[in-house]
């Protein structure tokens, strides 16, 4: 019979290896990105919030920040280094609708932001389900939904959207109805939406950010609320035709090592390395803020 000293000591050992071994997933982690900076972005400055999309220019300068309730912000990101240091920003412009006048109401929960190569902007909107084209903020053109579409949770639905290097677009729900259920993939070519795939489903963290990065793939930038922060983590995928070829975890953050992280943007700077550039959301609430966040992919 074991002696109770002996449970004791195995169950103390048993938990150190434990502990030990969740120690060497954070490093593994860890050992993927390097923080840079992280910079604030008063309300002041620009008189919106709820920052759910971004887009940067190719060297990492300019951006394209959205808001949720259909406003767009472009400025220039100044850094010293590689820190954050000063944001320099226009006016906000309203997003319109096809009679050219502002979207309110239910059809203006702008969340997700993906710019083509020819400079065409696509927004996808949740509540009413839909992915609009851009030319200018007045100009809408209407993308064809499927059906599917209508299924979509009232506040679970198209956060992410990025386009590939063909021009396809991709996007998927904020949620997938069930822990154990995937996030079906859908992808816009030729002019219609289908369904291609699906991504894994791992804890309760949920899809609000997406970007192809000048490597071609994939990255996703996920939330998970704890119920009194929030938590980050950003998952790097290849994509073949209909499945998925590979998938690797970046980063995740303990809770409050950042405000609501909502949208990425994926860049090279000058050494050649993947730069990670997100924005929060505050949801319009003074104790959160708005905020840009730097990790440098250092594999």
């Amino acid at each position: 019979m074991t002696s109770p000293l002996l449970r004791t000591q195995r169950a103390a050992l048993g938990a150190c290896v434990s502990l030990l071994f969740l120690a060497g997933c954070v490093a593994q982690s860890g050992d993927k990105v390097e923080f840079l900076s992280r910079l604030d972005w008063p309300a002041q400055a620009h008189d919106l919030g709820g920052f759910s999309g971004l887009e940067l220019s190719a060297d990492g300068r300019r951006f394209i920040a959205l808001s949720d309730r259909a406003s767009l912000v472009e400025g220039q990101l100044i850094r010293t280094g590689p820190r954050l240091t000063r944001i320099e920003q226009d006016a906000p412009r309203p997003l319109q609708n096809r009679s050219g006048t502002p979207l309110t109401g239910p059809q203006a929960d702008s969340e997700g932001l993906a710019i083509g190569p020819d400079g065409q902007m696509f927004i996808s909107f949740e509540g009413d389900h839909r992915v609009w084209a851009y030319t200018g903020p007045n100009r809408p053109k209407p993308l064809d939904s499927p059906r599917a579409f209508l299924g979509f949770a009232g506040n679970g639905g198209l956060e992410a959207l990025a386009i590939d290097d063909q021009g396809r677009l991709y996007t998927l729900p904020e949620r997938s109805g069930q822990l154990i259920h995937p996030f079906p993939v859908w992808r816009y070519d030729l002019g219609r939406w289908q369904q291609v795939f699906s991504i894994p489903r791992h804890g309760g963290f949920l899809p609000v950010g997406a970007d192809f990065g000048p490597d071609g793939l994939f990255y996703l930038l996920e939330r998970e609320f704890t119920g009194l922060a929030f938590r980050s983590r950003v998952r790097r995928f290849s994509f073949g035709e209909d499945r998925i070829l590979s998938e690797e975890t970046l980063l995740e953050t303990s809770a409050h090592k950042h405000g609501n992280l909502e949208g990425l943007s994926v860049w090279r700077d000058e050494a050649g390395a993947i730069r990670l550039t997100m924005i929060s959301d505050d949801n319009f609430q003074g104790f959160q803020r708005s905020e840009f966040v730097e990790y440098r992919v250092t594999e």
